[in-house]
């Protein structure tokens, strides 16, 4: 879940008493985070908007041959 402090609060991850991002963290459900929760000392939050690719793939580059792409013509041009 990702949660972050609640206004004026600091809270520190069990364990290795880092202080949990102002901005927010992704934690697990234990009961330690979610007594937290219970307690008002953490808020549930969504996620910030993660820098995703461009959903459509980019067009692949020109031939690096050097001469002009062959084109298929039609079978009715060659007549």
């Amino acid at each position: 879940m990702f949660v972050k402090p609640a206004p004026g609060r600091n809270v520190r991850w069990p364990g290795t008493m880092r202080l949990l991002k102002a901005a927010g963290e992704t934690v697990p459900e234990t009961g330690f985070w979610l007594l937290c929760l219970h307690n008002g000392d953490v808020v549930k939050a969504a996620p910030p908007a993660a820098s995703a690719a461009p959903a459509t793939p980019a067009p692949s580059p020109a031939p690096a041959s050097g001469g002009a792409a062959a084109t298929p013509e039609p079978a009715e041009a060659h007549a």
